[in-house]
């Protein structure tokens, strides 16, 4: 895997074939798609010599067992590490320290290739043992942190993005330190922290080079869905509709400029058709497919509310209307919505009206201030009555 800044839309291969496995197990992709999908796997765990990897899949039943040509990936793959360890053994006795951790690194590295992901975990400490630099020892860390995403193991992504965070204490430069944002903010995202994951991809728009994990319309596509159910208006609009450096890609995401567009200009109908053709390639991320449901809980929350928020009052059927379906559909999607307290609403069946109860801000504060006053002050008597005991 390649530790530093992938080329220009070069993605990490062994990214790109996590997202084809991931699309293998994927119910909406058709049986046809599969079967490409399948050589294409094959075709990347032939190449790489991913032995592990292909025993669990042929244990899957996702590819056919060969024994012919696990016992051949086996024999080049204990060839090799023959030879790493001779070249290790020989700039040990023979070299410097930077050839030994060179050496080492090697082994590191095609460990990673072959997909052997607790001896690669492994190696890679052993090589940040022989390691000084700052920037070469965030290197190690972007190494594990594409092995996590591989496996989707949060556990060690978290590690290591909490040890590159320290390692930037000791110094290290901005555009390390700008890739690392990129990846947390991934991270965030696969686990539903959509606030802090908007905020620092919104931070790398002008400074994105990590094209090792995805090229740069898919990070577009992961900023603009994050930022629409984060962002309050005024932001949205300063951040995410008017900045250059999204304008100049979002075209190429299908739905994703009328999406946004049209959510800011208010025009529902048209955003419900635009929501509606990005929710396939929602399912269909690996990353998302897990808060598909809450997603699509979360924006039409976000829309609901900033259609409510101009009236005191409206009828049913003028919101139907404003967004292109039935009554019935908005009555029972309000209803939910209500109850989970999403909404500041109440629905007046009879009259068919939705009247606004919007909590006053200032007020809620006041009364959350008078509450903790009350709880402050109980705790202040009981302690008076211990003191006096």
């Amino acid at each position: 895997m390649d530790g530093g800044a992938g080329e220009e839309g070069k993605q990490e291969r062994h990214l790109v074939l996590a997202h084809k496995l991931f699309l293998l197990s994927h119910p909406s992709v058709d049986d046809l798609s599969k079967v490409a999908l399948r050589a294409e796997v094959l075709d990347t765990v032939k190449s790489d010599d991913m032995a592990t990897l292909f025993e669990s899949l042929v244990a899957a039943g996702v590819l056919e067992g060969d024994a012919a040509l696990l016992a051949e990936m086996r024999g080049r793959i204990d060839e090799e590490i023959r030879k790493l360890d001779e070249k290790i053994a020989d700039a040990e006795e023979n070299l410097g320290e930077s050839e030994v951790r060179e050496a080492h690194l090697a082994k590191s590295l095609y460990f990673i290739r072959v997909g052997e992901k607790e001896k690669a975990l492994e190696q890679l400490k052993v090589t940040e043992g022989k390691t000084v630099a700052v920037g070469q020892k965030m290197d190690l860390v972007f190494h594990t942190l594409q092995i996590g995403f591989f496996y989707m193991d949060f556990d060690l992504i978290s590690k290591s993005i909490d040890k590159a965070k320290n390692l930037f204490e000791e110094g290290g430069d901005w555009e390390r330190k700008n890739r690392l944002k990129v990846y947390e903010g991934l991270y965030c995202m696969a686990t539903r922290n959509f606030k802090k994951a908007a905020s620092l991809f919104l931070d790398s728009i002008s400074t994105f080079t990590t094209y090792e994990i995805f090229p740069y319309d898919t990070f577009i596509f992961y900023t603009v869905l994050t930022s629409v159910i984060t962002l309050d208006r005024v932001s949205l609009k300063q951040k995410v509709v008017d900045a250059p450096e999204i304008l100049a890609v979002i075209g190429k995401v299908p739905h994703l400029s009328e999406f946004l567009n049209s959510l800011y200009n208010c025009q529902y109908k048209s955003f419900f058709v635009a929501f509606s053709g990005l929710t396939e390639q929602i399912k269909l991320d690996r990353y998302l497919q897990p808060h598909f449901r809450y997603y699509m809980r979360e924006v039409r929350t976000v829309v609901y509310s900033q259609f409510l928020e101009s009236y005191k009052s409206v009828t049913m059927e003028a919101m139907a209307t404003a967004f292109g379906v039935t009554v019935d559909f908005i009555d029972q999607e309000l209803s939910r919505f209500i109850a989970a307290g999403k909404l500041h609403c109440k629905i007046d069946k009879v009259a068919g009206v939705l009247e606004t109860n919007r909590p006053d801000e200032r007020n809620a504060f006041y009364q959350a201030t008078i509450k903790q006053g009350d709880f402050l002050l109980n705790r202040i008597q009981k302690l008076s009555r211990v003191i006096d005991l």
